[in-house]
């Protein structure tokens, strides 16, 4: 009767406030609460954080969401219970066939770029494979991933464009960031790498292209330092370009316009900041990367005591520089204060690794002024000097200008300066000529070059034309990778100095201990603790830097350098011996800088507890016992009657 009436039409007020009750629905509202659920209902469900709610995840979330997929690595007894046997080949894979199947799988392309696509098609459907190949065989994959092959992919970038990754905020976005930065499905981010694509490795302005960098940088965040993927978070603050190619280019992704600049780009930059902190709260690591020289010092200046953030271009380059300078007195036996520093580019790498060769000076006792004055440099104008007419002297460059006439040449300079140490950072090819590297190694027994520019093509010199016009005494390091050079029957394997030595570690300890400001110390901590890692026998092999396998173990012992001083009782800098007596000391008050608590008295222990596990977990269900329950008589049950209210409803 009941189901005739509703057929016909004809309710009676008492049976529809029982439907109702049936179907979920109040008496003011006819729509069944069930299927306004079904309306929002996801067919495709994105697993958020590293806790996984099982009433949310359904069995083909398994093999379709990259965090979950094992690929043939589900037991047969998972695959049954998740229910998505017959789904995939009767094949069961270890995590450990799988690795070898993806190097020999890699190794097939012949072209960088083609490994570059493998690698990100790799990471969108299996992430903790993807993590694992990379943090294991970190020498082999870290050109591909990161430099030099990134600037290739960022040139590409259009071409090569599968998957979002990431969030591309725009100029058209203000007063709407927070809103942008809503649709991010992670809650808990505690990494962002964010750049404006103007200044892209030494490739120029790229645009909206540069997201490959953000990309890459928080991949190696994950792979060397274990912070947990779904904490970070890439962004592209796109404001337009200048790169006319890029303007024409109908494959281009970004904004088709002049990029915007003056007071409107300033807050529109205030307001992606305010944005974050509103969004993920005032701990927030926030990575400036690749950003005009212009703006780079501006930014980190202004934003350095109001938000948790660094510029790896300034402060990460100069910490893996410095780092470099560190083991290197150990061939010299030169302290810092022994040296004369000739840098060539005047950019905001160049200024960063100056600043910290100044403050590692102070912390041996010598005055600013003085560690200043051993610091010489040279732009596209020449030697900086304060009587020279042409180029500027804006920023940080006046502290490094001389009371010197003006000179030009690059060959001239060094024969009258006579540096003990010359490092590039200028992005022009070819630079330090046979003529100079011969005249560093008439003035010195063991002169020290650094050729930084990133990628290979934009260094000032190749490791084989250093050690062939140096009689193979110098003591070189590079931005980015070269071949080993045989020389006088000997194989000499110089050191890259890559940032990533130095931004995950800094990353890791950063973000553990919550601290809301970074500064300047924690670089120098982590340069000290990057040439701590170095071995005699990395020395007797030509390089400056531990071997890139080994950069898992450098980024712990960063983390732990910085987590000792983000606890110190005074933040002060030290000398060497002295900071590490005091990070030794136990039972200290937790009156630094961190903001977790309590303090950990096993800090690495501590750390290691908070890392990304890169090995497959089981996908089973947890399920436990109950104990049986007691028998209990119960009474018996005992019919109502509906109210009067409850029947007129």
């Amino acid at each position: 009767m009941f189901v005739r009436n509703l057929r016909n039409g004809t309710v009676s007020k008492q049976t529809q406030c029982l439907t109702n009750r049936i179907l979920g629905v109040s008496s003011a509202n006819s729509t069944p609460t069930h299927k306004k659920k079904d309306a929002g209902n996801r067919h495709y469900h994105e697993v958020t954080g590293d806790i996984i709610c099982p009433s949310m995840v359904q069995g083909i979330d398994h093999l379709r969401d990259p965090r979950l997929n094992k690929g043939l690595a589900f037991t047969l007894e998972e695959r049954q219970v998740l229910g998505i046997h017959g789904l995939q080949p009767a094949r069961f894979k270890t995590q450990e066939e799988q690795l070898e199947l993806c190097k020999i799988s890699i190794n097939r392309y012949q072209e960088d770029l083609n490994k570059y696509l493998y690698l990100v098609d790799l990471q969108d459907r299996n992430e903790r494979l993807f993590f694992k190949l990379l943090s294991e065989n970190v020498e082999m994959m870290m050109p591909i991933v990161y430099t030099p092959t990134v600037g290739l992919a960022c040139q590409k970038f259009g071409l090569i464009y599968r998957r979002p990754r990431g969030l591309f905020v725009t100029i058209h976005d203000r007063g709407h960031v927070y809103d942008v930065l809503r649709n991010w499905p992670e809650p808990d981010v505690r990494a962002i790498v964010v750049t404006d694509g103007e200044r892209i490795l030494g490739l120029g302005d790229l645009g909206a292209c540069g997201m490959g960098i953000p990309v890459g940088k928080l991949a190696l965040y994950t792979a060397l330092a274990g912070i947990q993927p779904h904490q970070c978070l890439p962004i592209m603050v796109d404001v337009g370009t200048n790169n006319k190619d890029l303007l024409e280019d109908p494959l281009y992704i970004g904004l088709r316009q002049k990029r915007v600049t003056g007071a409107e780009y300033d807050e529109f930059i205030d307001e992606f900041m305010s944005a974050i902190v509103k969004r993920y709260g005032q701990n927030t690591l926030i990575q400036f990367e690749d950003f005009g020289n212009h703006n780079a010092f501006r930014f980190l200046d202004k934003y350095r005591d109001s938000y948790c953030t660094f510029n790896d271009d300034i402060q990460g380059t100069a910490a893996v520089a410095v780092g470099g300078l560190y083991a290197s007195t150990r061939v010299t036996g030169k302290t810092f204060a022994e040296h004369k520093i000739m840098f060539v580019g005047a950019g905001e790498a160049a200024i960063g690794i100056a600043d910290l060769c100044c403050k590692a000076m102070e912390a041996d006792g010598i005055p600013q002024d003085e560690a200043r004055g051993k610091i010489w440099m040279a732009d596209i104008d020449g030697l900086l000097t304060t009587t020279r007419k042409v180029g500027d002297l804006h920023g940080h460059k006046k502290f490094y200008a001389k009371d010197h006439p003006p000179v030009k040449d690059l060959l001239e300079i060094v024969k009258e300066i006579k540096p003990t140490i010359l490092i590039g950072a200028s992005a022009t090819p070819g630079l330090f000529t046979p003529q100079i590297l011969q005249e560093m190694a008439a003035c010195n027994e063991r002169p020290i070059v650094f050729a930084l520019s990133n990628p290979t093509s934009r260094a000032e010199c190749t490791a084989e034309a250093a050690f062939h016009n140096t009689e193979g005494r110098v003591i070189f390091s590079s931005g980015s990778p070269f071949p080993p050079v045989h020389y006088d029957g000997k194989i000499i394997k110089p050191g890259q100095g890559n940032n990533a030595y130095i931004f995950p570690g800094v990353a890791l300890g950063v973000i553990a201990t919550l601290m809301h400001h970074i500064p300047d110390d924690v670089f120098l901590i982590a340069a000290r603790e990057l040439a701590a890692c170095v071995q005699d026998e990395d020395l007797e092999s030509g390089s400056l830097y531990p071997p890139l396998d080994s950069v898992r173990e450098v980024s712990l012992r960063i983390a732990v350098g910085i987590t000792k001083y983000a606890y110190a009782r005074e933040n002060i800098l030290l000398n060497a011996d002295e900071m590490r007596k005091k990070y030794q000391l136990e039972g200290m008050a937790a009156q630094g800088l961190a903001s977790t608590y309590p303090e950990p008295e096993d800090k690495r222990k501590w750390l290691e507890g908070q890392l990304y596990n890169f090995n497959y977990e089981s996908s089973m269900p947890i399920t436990w016992k109950w104990p049986t329950p007691t028998p209990m008589k119960t009474r018996a049950v005992k019919p109502t009657k509906l109210t009067e209210k409850e029947e007129t409803c």
